[in-house]
């Protein structure tokens, strides 16, 4: 089954503007792309539309986080990250506020749009952020659960969406924590440990099947946030691997990759190997043909884990 993201964080937008008063929502008009529509047709008096002017918008909700209120901050990832980055940094990271930015249409998936709206560097960008708090989900009942825990959370957020529909990977009685990654496939041998991310996640749990295809067994670690990272469950399953794989729809460096590899490389140095975007901006085109070209598939994960072995 396929599920929208971005609709699981319209509806729940919805369902906690119910149970508290003090949720806001900033735009920068594209709340039909970004699903916050749902919460200005319920709630038109705590939504904002900040037109296109996406560092006005972030500052505005910095402010208003100073009064009381939780304000969520949507519209593009390339916009949110990029364009806004200085008032990202600024006025939510230096002060520490609580805001939270829920990004949409980040990565390959985000297709026809092509190169420039295809945001490939916003894990890296804030996860830079001190203090900033970074997840990517899997799937819409995982994000359902993401954004409730941003908006419990007191503190900076950043919620990483999509564009595209991806697989459901999580059963209902799923319990997504900040800060806690999660065996999503078991194995029996110690061969390859594959860690993923959002749709990296799916990605790794088809890529273990063409494995055990081979003979070789792998373990699927999902780990949806990125900031903090769940250092001690990597290394715990790693001391009882031979090689570590990770796959995102990101840049191979930054992200999820680059936290796998800094945290490997100072606690328990082993061979790895990074499936990504290898440093290239993206093109115009299909999603599942975009994934293909810049070899980040079931097949690719596959490949760099018999190479890593």
């Amino acid at each position: 089954m396929m599920d929208s993201l971005r609709d699981a964080y319209g509806d729940t937008l919805v369902e906690l503007g119910n149970e508290g008063a003090n949720l806001v929502v900033f735009d920068a008009d594209l709340a039909g792309s970004t699903r916050t529509s749902k919460f200005a047709k319920a709630f038109p008096e705590r939504f904002f539309n900040m037109g296109a002017a996406e560092q006005g918008m972030v500052a505005a909700a910095a402010g208003a986080s100073t009064t009381g209120v939780v304000p969520f901050v949507s519209t593009f990832a390339m916009f949110a990250t990029g364009r806004a980055y200085e008032f990202v940094r600024q006025a939510v990271g230096v002060g520490h506020q609580n805001v939270k930015i829920v990004a949409t249409h980040a990565g390959l998936t985000v297709g026809e749009d092509g190169g420039t709206h295809q945001c490939l560097e916003d894990l890296a960008l804030m996860r830079m952020i001190p203090g900033m708090t970074v997840i990517s989900p899997a799937d819409a009942l995982e994000t359902r659960q993401a954004i409730r825990a941003a908006y419990a959370h007191h503190g900076p957020v950043y919620v990483r969406l999509t564009r595209d529909k991806f697989p459901r990977i999580h059963s209902e009685d799923y319990r997504f924590q900040i800060g806690k990654a999660v065996v999503m496939r078991p194995s029996t041998g110690k061969d390859v440990l594959l860690v993923g991310c959002g749709l990296g996640t799916s990605i790794c749990l088809d890529a273990a099947d063409l494995l055990a295809a081979e003979g070789i067994e792998a373990t699927v670690l999902h780990s949806p946030t990125i900031k903090p990272f769940d250092r001690e469950t990597l290394l715990d399953l790693a001391r009882t691997h031979k090689a570590v794989v990770t796959c995102e729809e990101h840049q191979s460096h930054g992200g999820l990759g680059g936290v796998v590899a800094e945290i490997l490389s100072e606690a328990h140095p082993m061979p790895l190997r990074r499936v990504g975007v290898q440093d290239q901006f993206g093109q115009s085109g299909k999603p599942e043909k975009l994934l293909e070209a810049y070899g980040i598939t079931p097949q690719a994960v596959a490949a760099a884990a018999k190479g890593a072995l």
